[in-house]
């Protein structure tokens, strides 16, 4: 198997003597090579901007977006996915992860799982996959088994297929139906690919996560006002949300919330409209969860 052609696999030029040099140095080598990452996402904001209208596409029709990986790639989906119900309030199933090898892989690296197409494809075959769900496969190669039997499987399905890879004309775009290529070059040490490109990685995935979720009116300014206050920073947090949107006293979100079960979104709009509890939440069920839609009705 040849991969000295991939980016991801080369060596650095600017490192070649990081064995030799000042832990000061070696570090200021590394931030120097992490600068380039925002400027390589940079470059793909359409491509990203168009996969985020995909996903939120796919959450109108009750479709999911499933990440798919192996390795560093395979727990960063995973990662972003179990951020998703505490941040935005969403059922677990509706942003999903899933790790070459299984749950064991997420802590332990499982040898030789990234290599078979077979369970890229079942794993998602395993989950149900319909043609309303979007798969995201995520590979710094762009060249990982799993990643592109998770991607055919999607294709065959009628899902939308997302290769997210850091090395141009990979062989996962040319299965998947979009492709992102946030290209950052070299590692530091070379092959390291939770470095730059897993960093890179991160912020793709905040970024497709973050705007679909705002898409489907999980944000309300630059509020996220469905938050779960599931624990006391965050019960706090949905109080701080309430006083800013609207303006209230501290005792009037108390309240609010109180009557929504700390539902910072409905308190939200009884407070702004002073509309009842119940009223609030048929206006939020009425326009399926989209705050400045509700409140447009009440002020007309």
């Amino acid at each position: 198997m040849k991969i000295n052609h991939l980016t991801t696999e080369k060596r650095n030029q600017n490192t070649l003597d990081i064995d030799e040099v000042t832990s000061l140095e070696v570090v200021r080598k590394i931030n120097t090579e992490d600068k380039k990452v925002p400027e390589a996402i940079e470059k793909v904001l359409p491509e990203i901007a168009s996969v985020v209208e995909q996903v939120v596409a796919a959450f109108r029709k009750e479709g999911r977006l499933i990440y798919t990986g192996a390795g560093t790639s395979g727990r960063l989906g995973i990662l972003d996915a179990s951020e998703c119900p505490p941040t935005y309030g969403t059922p677990s199933e509706m942003v999903i992860g899933i790790i070459a090898g299984g749950d064991q892989a997420i802590h332990t690296a499982v040898e030789g799982a990234e290599d078979d197409i077979e369970a890229g494809k079942n794993d998602l075959l395993n989950l149900q996959l319909t043609k309303n769900d979007v798969v995201v496969a995520i590979a710094a190669s762009g060249r990982t088994p799993y990643a592109i039997g998770a991607l055919k499987c999607a294709n065959e399905v009628g899902a939308v297929s997302v290769a997210l890879v850091c090395s141009q004309d990979s062989e996962m775009s040319k299965v998947a139906q979009h492709t992102i290529a946030a290209v950052v070059g070299p590692e530091v040490v070379t092959g390291s690919t939770r470095m730059k490109a897993g960093t890179a990685q991160k912020l793709v995935l905040n970024m497709i996560s973050t705007a679909s979720m705002i898409g489907i009116g999980k944000v309300y300014s630059n509020l996220m006002v469905d938050v779960q206050p599931s624990n006391k920073k965050l019960i706090q947090r949905a109080k701080n949300i309430v006083m800013e949107a609207t303006g209230c006293t501290h005792q009037e979100a108390e309240q609010a919330l109180s009557d929504h079960d700390g539902y910072a979104k409905a308190a939200i709009l009884q407070v702004l409209t002073g509309c009842s509890p119940q009223e609030a939440k048929d206006l939020l069920k009425k326009h399926k969860g989209m705050l400045k839609q509700a409140l447009q009705e009440k002020k007309r």
